[in-house]
């Protein structure tokens, strides 16, 4: 391809889960795609940097931990001997067979693929950066998918291999022996639970009164008493005052409810959250518009101000996830298709911790802050079979429904495979169904998912699993 001005229906910038479904859906549309990558591998932060290797580690922690678990079932295994070079490449074959299956599906649907850093020189054109021999690239329709990147807090913005943000972590370059995990969210659960199982004393401080901020505290508590065994300590209202390097590791004063002297890690753990990527990407010449925290302001089409771009993804206000990302992607397609097509399902989040947990629609907590009338039902897991016979009988499915109605509005379950579960709940809320369509609906015993089948049972009267006096 020579240099100078390429010209393309639709640019895609950003090749990762809302990136490549954006373009892929165009291109089965019969648009023109071109997308820009700066990566040499598409798959954005969710297969490179983020969901794929994360999960893939704790598959691993998983494991670990079932062995060790087995001895109360009468099988008792040795410690296990853990080869980090032989882990790593196995978490690399994943990412590069997954990586190279989106290059195959690209040259199949015949999207032009050009590796390199996009800018905006107005709203009709982009310059490339950095990579190929494409030096502009002019466009009819644009959609902005450049993802997040991990937020560093003043105090951890040194220069230093001892602390370790959320791409850093997941290369597994060493098991530290003293770690300290910043941050009490998804991301610095998941990964402080890799490294506990793998063989590091964990130390979690978060900022914040409680773990997971926001989630609903009757799924949390049951992942926090696990935790609590998996860690050496779990400090909440605590932030990191300052930190003092030197050749042995790093020594970290506190702030709030643990304000002990300085302790000495080997290496830290930075989980402080995710920054959209919306710098340098030249949106002052366009119409674009920025909220107050650097997020691309779009409507329920995905369209920003200047009606020939789109954006999507962690660019734009929502929660960052891969699904969501992509869901979008596609509305974006459709709409520049002149297909009808809204951005308005449901997104379910998953923290895939042990036990995990699951949630969807509107939370109890959401509820309280709206001060919105709602009546929910609980079933323990410590009335399940199906949990019993796996040990896991700490699990809990809640369901949130409308008073006058019984619609089911929200759903939150925590316990072994929640990440699993929790889609039949999505397909309830977004159908708007009643608490009768998931009590009639026959779930397999033993099971977990009928953990969703009775709680509907309960919020009707109808449950035979447990005893539930009638108010008279």
């Amino acid at each position: 391809m020579s240099n100078g001005t390429h010209k393309t229906d639709l640019l895609v910038i950003g090749g990762g889960p809302g990136g490549y479904a954006a373009a892929f859906r165009a291109a089965d549309l019969g648009i023109p795609v071109t997308l820009v990558e700066a990566d040499d591998r598409l798959g954005g932060t969710c297969l490179l940097r983020g969901c794929i290797p994360s999960k893939a580690l704790l598959h691993v922690a998983g494991l670990i931990s079932e062995s060790r678990e087995a001895a109360a079932c009468g099988l008792t295994f040795s410690e296990p001997e853990i080869d980090l070079a032989k882990m790593r490449g196995w978490k690399d074959g994943i990412l590069a067979k997954l990586s190279q299956g989106l290059d195959a599906l690209c040259r199949r649907r015949r999207v032009r693929r050009i590796r390199g850093r996009a800018a905006f020189e107005s709203s009709q054109r982009i310059r490339v950066s950095g990579g190929d021999d494409v030096s502009r690239i002019d466009f009819v329709h644009a959609i902005v998918a450049t993802g997040s990147r991990p937020a560093v807090p003043p105090v951890f913005d040194v220069d230093s291999p001892k602390i370790l943000d959320s791409d850093r972590a997941l290369e597994l370059e060493r098991v530290p022996d003293r770690l300290l995990a910043v941050g009490g969210g998804i991301i610095g659960l998941e990964l402080s639970t890799v490294y506990a199982r793998l063989g590091s004393r964990v130390t979690l401080v978060e900022i914040t009164g409680g773990l997971l901020p926001g989630v609903d505290r009757d799924l949390v508590k049951p992942l926090q008493k696990y935790l609590e065994g998996v860690f050496d300590g779990i400090h909440v209202n605590t932030a990191v005052a300052s930190l003092e390097e030197s050749d042995s590791g790093v020594a970290a004063s506190f702030e709030g409810d643990l304000e002990a002297g300085a302790q000495a890690f080997d290496n830290i753990l930075l989980s402080a959250g995710r920054l959209p990527n919306t710098r340098d990407l030249g949106l002052e010449n366009t119409r674009v518009g920025l909220s107050d925290a650097g997020y691309i302001v779009v409507d329920g089409h995905m369209r920003t101000a200047d009606t020939r771009i789109f954006a999507l993804g962690d660019v734009v206000d929502g929660p960052g996830l891969a699904h969501k990302a992509a869901h979008q992607g596609k509305v974006a397609a459709e709409v520049i298709a002149g297909q009808p097509a809204a951005f308005d399902g449901i997104v379910p989040s998953v923290v895939y911790t042990d036990p995990e947990i699951a949630w969807c629609g509107l939370t109890e907590t959401d509820a309280r802050a709206q001060d919105r009338p709602v009546k929910t039902a609980r079933f323990p897991w410590a009335a399940s079979g199906r949990a019993a016979t796996l040990g896991r009988t700490e699990g809990l499915t809640k369901l949130v429904f409308d008073p006058e109605t019984s619609r089911i509005l929200g759903a939150g379950i925590v316990g072994p495979n929640a990440g699993e579960l929790i889609a039949e709940a999505v397909l309830g809320v977004e159908m708007g169904a009643v608490a009768e369509d998931l009590a009639h609906t026959i779930h397999p015993h033993p099971s977990l998912s009928e953990s969703l089948g009775i709680a509907a049972e309960i919020h009707l009267g109808t449950a035979t699993d447990l005893y539930i006096p009638r108010k008279r």
